[in-house]
Order: C-alpha cells, then structure tokens, then sequence
C-alpha cells in the first residue's frame, strides 16, 4: 500500500511540532497514539532529534501507510498495531511522553477513559465555533460513539489515574492541546 495523505495532518503537523518543541525534553521515547496515514511522525520525529518515535494505530490497514512515511528516518519504529483499550499495550518499553491526535473525537468514549490523556476540542464556558459544531454532528451521524469530547470530561478521566492538566494550548482550527502529566502543579481550573 501506498502513503496515504491527510490534509488536516499536513495543516497540523507545524504548530504540534512547534508544541512539541516546547514541552518535551530534549531526549526520550514518544509514543504517538493513532498515527492515521504517518504524516505526523515523518514530519515531527525530524524536528526532535533527540526523541525515537514509536508510531501505533487500531486500523491495520493504516500501518503501510505509517511505514511508507516513516521509511529510511532512523528514529522512527516500525509501526505497532495498538486499539487503546487493550489491557496491555504493546510498547516494549517505558515511554517519556504521549501523542494524541484526533482520535478522541472519532472513537467510543472507552477510548477517551483507556486513553487518560486525550485533547479534548470543547470546553464548557467558550463558544463553540461553528465549524466544530458542524464537525460534531458529522461525526455523530457517521458513528454515534464519536464525536468532540468536552475538555472537562477528559480532564475528569485523566485524575481518576493521578494525571493532571498542566497545560492548555490554543492551536489552530479552533483545536487544542492538551500536556497531561503525573505531579506538579495543575493549571488553575477555569
């Protein structure tokens, strides 16, 4: 199979890496949650050099794409086939930081709660753009487990583990991320 291509993975890609850069250490083991066609691992695993890259996906047919983006880049993985709520996920080793990216909207809520960790497009007490409201009944209609999870909620999910919402970053397209983390100080709750 070929590479398949993402326009919204190849929207993103720039300001999650610039997050990335951000947030993230400069060494370590990442593990990118539903990687889709592979275009954020190809492009983000170059601008951290420091960082190996392990790239999952639930859908088999999505992990030839993943290697087909990924060839040749020395700090990429193969990619692993991984569904969230496995009890057992099959990452070899410890890793330093997740990725999330669009899954929580198109998965059951059991992928939010496996998850612990998801970036959430909805917060109660800001307007919703009318894209993401328009983007919301799309994904109901499709599948009526999916759809933008309320960033509350999966804050809600993420305590239940010890994990707390240490970060909140405004990206484009009306979306956000999320920078879960054991320890520290929360942010101020809004």
């Amino acid at each position: 199979m070929a590479a398949t291509h993402s326009p919204a993975a190849e929207r993103n890609r720039g300001p999650i890496l610039a997050e990335l850069q951000r947030v993230l250490p400069s060494t370590g083991l990442l593990l990118e949650i539903d990687s889709g066609s592979g275009q954020h691992a190809a492009f983000c695993s170059e601008g951290l050099p420091g960082w190996q890259w392990q790239p999952t996906e639930a859908d088999a047919a999505a992990l030839d794409s993943i290697a087909a983006w990924c060839a040749g880049l020395p700090r990429v993985r193969q990619p692993l086939l991984l569904d969230v709520r496995q009890p057992v996920w099959p990452c070899p080793e410890p890793v330093d930081a997740i990725l999330c990216a669009n899954l929580l909207h198109i998965a059951p809520w059991a992928c939010c709660a496996a998850l612990m960790r998801g970036a959430a497009l909805l917060e109660d007490g800001l307007p919703t753009a009318p894209g993401n409201l328009a983007f919301d009944a799309d994904l109901k209609r499709r599948n009526a487990e999916w759809g933008i999870r309320r960033r509350e909620a999966v804050e809600a999910e993420a305590r239940t583990v010890g994990l707390a919402l240490h970060e909140r970053v405004v990206m484009p397209a009306n979306n956000l991320l999320l920078v879960f983390g054991r320890g520290g100080d929360p942010i101020p709750r809004d």
